[in-house]
């Protein structure tokens, strides 16, 4: 007999996952066939564009995904255990998770999915710098032929020293997608007890209480450390002098990491070579006189040294394989485990 609420009742070990925000069909179709055999997983997708809508749907979810939740979301999703951001960047949800779990416990989970795209765009960004790939199209689309060595020389991969400022999903594989090169490799992170897995070469470990003498020993400085409290600015002035006037920077992080005042002064002071940005400082710039806009407070689009990425390292999102780890975190709940991929210590704040 059918319940008169047209609702199917859920047995015990049923788990429903709701989607509060919108994703793609494609995502949709592929999540539910990868979770296809999990008969005790409810998927609901959201289909409505009202916040209400949601908030009042969310009382029997055990899993919510999506990207900016709302506190009063939450305190409704009274059953939910976990929350799936399916991005890399928390910093906008730990003041919103404190609070939460200082009443009960809702693990803030932190999506790797993207980390493959984003390390493959480092690796571009860097190799373009470094072969002054921009200027030279830029004068072929002006009937420049072969200005040769005159301007705008490259700059040789052979031989350099490489450091990863952190080393998470994303510099990982930016390191396996550089061995091939003749490089030497060494790597600044917190947690070495955390490095489980073989690296694909050897390189110079770094405690965080050594970040000088790290800078000291490299040429080219690869960020990949989430934004904190300890990191925020954690490269300044001092830190680009410790570089050095051959030093070539790739913040693929978030751009706070830097001072943004120490880089563009050292930028055009040529105190270190150049540098290629991803992440930047004003994600809500206003339109200049000719409606440009630009997400810094300096000019660094007057630069010559540096190359400019709308923070687009994630592309692209239709790839559906960024779906996975997310899949996975909901199989192992169906499958009664804890053991979760990339849960947030709200503490360390990533």
């Amino acid at each position: 007999m059918k319940n008169p609420n047209n609702q199917i009742k859920k047995q015990v070990n049923d788990i429903v996952v709701y989607f509060v925000s919108t994703i793609p069909d494609p995502a949709r179709n592929y999540i539910s066939e990868r979770l296809r055999d999990f008969k005790n997983v409810n998927l609901v997708f959201r289909t409505k564009n009202s916040n209400e809508s949601i908030t009042n749907s969310v009382s029997d979810a055990d899993i919510l995904i999506g990207w900016r939740p709302s506190k009063e979301l939450l305190s409704n999703a009274s059953k939910v255990k976990l929350f799936i951001n399916p991005g890399a960047g928390i910093q906008h949800l730990l003041t919103l998770f404190r609070e939460i779990n200082e009443e009960r416990e809702i693990l803030l989970i932190n999506g790797h999915g993207n980390s493959y795209f984003v390390a493959q765009h480092a690796v571009a960004l860097l190799l373009t710098l470094m072969n002054k790939t921009i200027l030279h199209h830029e004068w072929m689309q002006q009937g420049k032929w072969r200005t040769g060595d005159n301007d705008a020389i490259s700059i040789p991969l052979r031989f350099k020293k490489i450091g990863f400022l952190g080393y998470g999903a994303i510099n990982q594989k930016i390191h396996k997608f550089l061995s091939g090169f003749d490089v030497e490799f060494s790597i600044l992170r917190k947690h070495w007890d955390k490095q489980n897995s073989p690296m694909p070469t050897e390189a110079k470990r770094y405690e965080f209480s050594h970040l000088h003498d790290f800078l000291n020993e490299i040429e080219i400085l690869i960020i990949g450390i989430p934004l904190t409290t300890i990191t925020r600015k954690l490269i300044k002035r001092e830190e680009l002098n410790l570089l050095g006037k051959e030093g070539l920077i790739v913040n693929i992080a978030r751009g706070d990491i830097i001072d943004e005042e120490s880089l563009y002064d050292c930028l055009k002071d040529k105190i270190i070579t150049g540098a290629a940005i991803d992440v930047w400082y004003d994600y809500t710039p206003k339109s200049d006189g000719e409606g440009k806009k630009h997400p810094f407070h300096f000019p660094f689009h007057t630069l010559d040294n540096i190359i400019l990425s709308p923070h687009r390292g994630y592309s692209p999102f239709s790839d559906l394989l960024r779906w996975d780890e997310v899949i996975e975190n909901i199989k192992r709940m169906a499958q009664g485990r804890d053991d979760f991929i990339n849960v947030v210590n709200l503490d360390e704040e990533y």
